[in-house]
């Protein structure tokens, strides 16, 4: 179902699109993501909306049920975002050490100072981060609104799971397309 609207205060929030997770192999339809990741970001810039760029330096302290995914230390760029996002010195940086972005960071203070009312999640994983941060973002009290076409995960089950089950009780969801043209409506 497409999204039927979006606040005057809304924020685009892109989740871990960082050189260390967008080099592993095997991860679906990247090409796409990226290309829908930036049109989101230049749309949003182009309104003088904020863009939030999160990324994942590590995991949640204090976990150790789970043996570590990567053994050894991780290239010196792992956490810097991709070139194709095309970082500008406005755009806001978290650093998350969580699968969500809201957690343990200071994300909520940052929008809520800016009058955000409304986030528009996209990203790297479906099921984990981008999943994780619409349900904290859910829970803050911010509208929630997921570029579904500028998402992917490493786990098909889990990325259809979150897009079919989880996110229509979380907020609306849609395709680029539909949110840029909102934005421009809305802009209009």
């Amino acid at each position: 179902m497409a999204p039927t609207t979006l606040d005057p205060h809304t924020a685009l929030v892109i989740i871990d699109l960082q050189k260390g997770i967008v080099g592993l192999p095997g991860i679906p339809a990247i090409g796409d993501v990226i290309g829908h990741a930036r049109a989101l970001a230049d749309a949003f810039r182009a309104r003088g909306l904020p863009v939030v760029l999160v990324n994942v330096a590590g995991s949640a302290p204090g976990r150790t049920e789970q043996p570590p995914r990567q053994t050894g230390p991780r290239p010196e760029d792992w956490t810097d975002f991709i070139p194709e996002l095309d970082r500008q010195p406005e755009d806001i940086v978290v650093t998350k050490r969580t699968w969500g972005a809201f957690a343990s960071t200071d994300l909520e203070a940052q929008l809520k100072a800016l009058g955000v009312t409304q986030v528009v999640i996209a990203g790297i994983a479906t099921g984990t981060g981008v999943e994780a941060t619409a349900r904290q973002a859910y829970e803050q009290g911010f509208n929630v609104t997921l570029a579904i076409d500028a998402m992917t995960d490493m786990r098909p089950e889990a990325h259809d799971y979150s897009i079919s089950k989880v996110f229509p009780r979380l907020g609306e969801t849609g395709a680029t397309r539909e949110i840029v043209d909102l934005l421009q409506t809305r802009s209009a």
